[in-house]
């Protein structure tokens, strides 16, 4: 075991979810409205996104999730944002970092993630690539992980596939150098990060796993505890 990938919202960062999205889709329809074409009103734009985000939740080989986001959008409301992403950029830096309310490092995050760092192993931020990666590193800094030597973080504009699907793990891996079945998947949620175990990585699931196939659970702390054994016995 070479690397360690970790998920993020809920697994490093402790995140009201549901309230994070429903402020996330209000403040980016709101600063849309001047970009949209003429007859697009915000409703509109907030199905478009979510069309979108479906698109990339679905198989397409070969494909950026971006490209598919884009597309999609394109199609439904007829907004080009690869001609007006640079306002999109200013949102991501001006807008985005305002959504933080209540969001913040999840207990013993930084201790897992350094954990893994002092021990020598390749650490991805191996979230669900729905999202830029300007938004992924604003919320890493929520985590407060920002400053760490992280190997590679997944966004929507390199990943081809999302979670669960294999070929999203073995991608991640792949930002790293490493190979899926050199690499440990940590992550609270059972349907998205736990079927990293189909493509041959061991699986830490953050929680009870009353219910959820894996290879180890228990809190970030107890991972942290159990790193140093685990790396050891895949080194025989």
């Amino acid at each position: 075991m070479r690397g360690v990938l970790f998920d993020l919202d809920g697994t490093l960062l402790d995140i009201d979810l549901a309230s994070f999205i429903a402020r996330y889709f209000q403040s980016l329809a709101e600063f849309s409205m001047p970009l949209l074409p003429p007859g697009v009103d915000a409703g509109s734009f907030v199905d478009a996104i979510h069309a979108g985000t479906r698109a990339m939740m679905s198989r397409h080989p070969g494909r950026t999730n971006r490209a598919v986001f884009t597309e999609e959008v394109r199609r439904l409301i007829g907004l080009d944002l690869d001609a007006v992403w640079s306002e999109y950029e200013r949102f991501y830096r001006e807008m985005f970092p305002r959504l933080r309310e209540g969001a913040g490092p999840a207990p013993g995050a930084r201790a897992a993630v350094t954990a893994a760092l002092d021990l020598g192993a390749t650490v991805v931020i191996a979230t669900n690539p729905i999202f830029p990666l300007a938004a992924v590193r604003e919320r890493m800094a929520w985590a407060e992980l920002d400053d760490l030597p992280i190997a590679a973080v997944t966004s929507f504009e390199t990943m081809t596939a999302c979670k669960p699907d294999g070929t999203y793990f073995r991608e991640a891996a792949a930002l790293a150098g490493l190979d899926a079945r050199e690499c440990l998947m940590v992550g609270d949620d059972r349907y998205l990060d736990m079927p990293a175990a189909d493509v041959g990585m061991r699986t830490f699931f953050v929680g009870d796993a009353d219910g959820a196939w894996a290879d180890s659970s228990g809190t970030l702390d107890d991972l942290a505890r159990l790193l140093p054994l685990l790396l050891r016995a895949s080194a025989g």
